[in-house]
C-alpha cells in the first residue's frame, strides 16, 4: 500500500489500516454497511472544483461542485475548504484531494494553472481546518487510479491513462506500481518530441501538447481561417469542413506518434484516453491515431495493446482518489 498511497499526513494512520476504524461513525443504524467506511475526495481543477463521498463499493454520493476562483491562492483554498465543509464529517474516515500539477511527499502541491500555488501547502493546511487524515495527488494519477480500480483498467497491471485537454498529461501504470519520477513529473508527455524542428512555443507547454491539446488546435484553427474554439472545431470537422477535418486528421497523427512512443517504452495492456479533447474528439482522433501506432510502435506491443475511451468520465479522479485513501488497489509485487 505504501507505494500507492505515500502522501498521507506524518503521524496520521491511513484508511484501512489497523485501528482506523475508530475514526468512522458506526453509531448510525440507518446508515448502508458500504457507507460506514466512506472518503471525501476533492478533484481540484483550473475552473471548477468537484467533490463527493465515495463508498467502498465504488458509489458516488452527495456530488457539489464549485467554480475555481481565478484570482488563485488564498480564494481558492478558502473556496475548496468551503465545499469540503459543507459534508457531514462522522461519515468520512479520510479526506483526498489531486490538483491539476504534482503532488510532492510533503504535501505540498505545485498547480501552474493556479495562481500562487508553486509549493502550497495543501495537506497542512486541510488536515488543519478538517481534523482528518488527509493525501493530495495529481489529477493524472487520481484518474489512472479510478480506471484501475472501476473503469477499463481494471484487472491491468501495466496501463496508462492519457487526459487530453487544454493540456496533455499521462497517469502511468507499470507493473503494478504507479510511476511517479524522480521530481514527481513522470507523465508529463506533453513534452514528448514528435518533430525535429524547434518552436519556441515548444518550451512552455511540450511538443506533442503543442500539436494535440486544446490551445494548440484552436491556434490551427485561426492560421486556417476557421474563427473557432476547440468546440467549434469539432463541430465544424463533423459538419464536413475541409480545413477543420485536416486539422483533426493531422492531430490524431501526431497523438499517435506519442502512442507510439509510450507502447514502445512501456508495453501496456491499454491506454485510456480521458480529457476534455480526448473524449469529446475521441470519435475522430482514435482511428487515425490507431493507425499511426500501428506503423510506428513496436510491432508485438502495438497488436497487444487496447485503445479505448474512458467511460468513467468525470467519477474516474473521484473514485481514483478514494481508491487510494482506502487502499483498494491491488497491493503492488514484492521486490523480493
Amino acid at each position: 500500500m505504501a507505494d500507492l498511497m505515500p502522501r498521507w499526513a506524518p503521524g496520521i494512520m491511513a484508511a484501512g489500516e489497523p485501528g482506523h476504524a475508530a475514526a468512522v461513525n458506526l453509531a448510525n443504524p440507518h446508515r448502508r454497511k458500504d457507507e460506514v467506511r466512506s472518503w471525501l475526495v476533492a478533484d481540484l481543477g483550473g475552473t471548477k472544483i468537484q467533490a463527493a463521498r465515495v463508498t467502498a463499493s465504488g458509489r458516488l454520493q452527495e456530488l457539489m461542485e464549485t467554480p475555481t476562483p481565478a484570482a488563485g491562492g488564498e480564494a481558492v483554498m478558502a473556496a475548496l475548504l468551503a465545499l469540503l465543509q459543507r459534508y457531514d464529517p462522522a461519515a468520512i474516515a479520510a479526506v483526498a484531494v489531486d490538483v491539476p500539477g504534482l503532488a510532492y511527499p510533503d504535501g505540498d502541491v505545485w498547480a501552474p494553472n493556479l495562481l500562487d500555488w508553486t509549493h502550497f501547502p495543501l495537506r497542512r493546511r486541510l488536515q488543519q481546518a478538517l481534523g482528518k487524515p488527509v493525501l493530495v495527488e495529481s489529477d493524472r494519477n487520481a484518474f489512472m487510479a479510478g480506471e484501475l480500480w472501476r473503469g477499463a483498467a481494471r484487472g491491468c497491471r501495466d496501463a496508462i491513462c492519457l487526459m487530453i485537454g487544454t493540456g496533455i498529461g499521462a497517469g502511468i501504470y507499470s507493473d503494478g506500481r504507479l510511476l511517479r519520477g524522480h521530481d514527481q513529473l513522470a507523465g508529463a508527455v506533453g513534452w514528448m518530441a514528435i518533430r525535429d524542428t524547434w518552436r519556441a512555443d515548444y518550451h512552455s507547454r511540450g511538443c506533442l501538447e503543442s500539436h494535440v491539446a486544446g490551445p494548440g488546435l484552436a491556434e490551427m484553427a485561426r492560421a486556417a481561417g476557421l474563427a473557432c474554439d476547440t468546440r467549434a472545431l469539432l463541430a465544424a470537422a463533423r459538419q464536413g469542413e475541409r480545413s477543420a477535418r485536416r486539422i483533426l486528421a493531422q492531430a490524431g497523427r501526431d497523438l499517435g506518434l506519442g502512442l507510439a512512443n509510450l507502447v514502445s517504452l512501456l508495453n501496456p495492456e491499454i491506454i485510456i484516453l480521458a480529457g476534455g479533447i480526448g473524449q469529446a474528439a475521441g470519435r475522430e482522433l482514435l482511428p487515425v491515431a490507431r493507425a499511426s501506432l500501428s506503423r510506428w510502435a513496436q510491432p508485438l506491443a502495438a497488436k497487444r495493446v487496447r485503445l479505448t475511451l474512458s467511460r468513467l468520465g468525470h467519477r474516474a479522479p473521484l473514485l481514483g482518489l478514494a481508491a487510494l485513501a482506502g487502499g483498494l488497489l491491488p497491493a503492488p509485487p514484492s521486490d523480493n
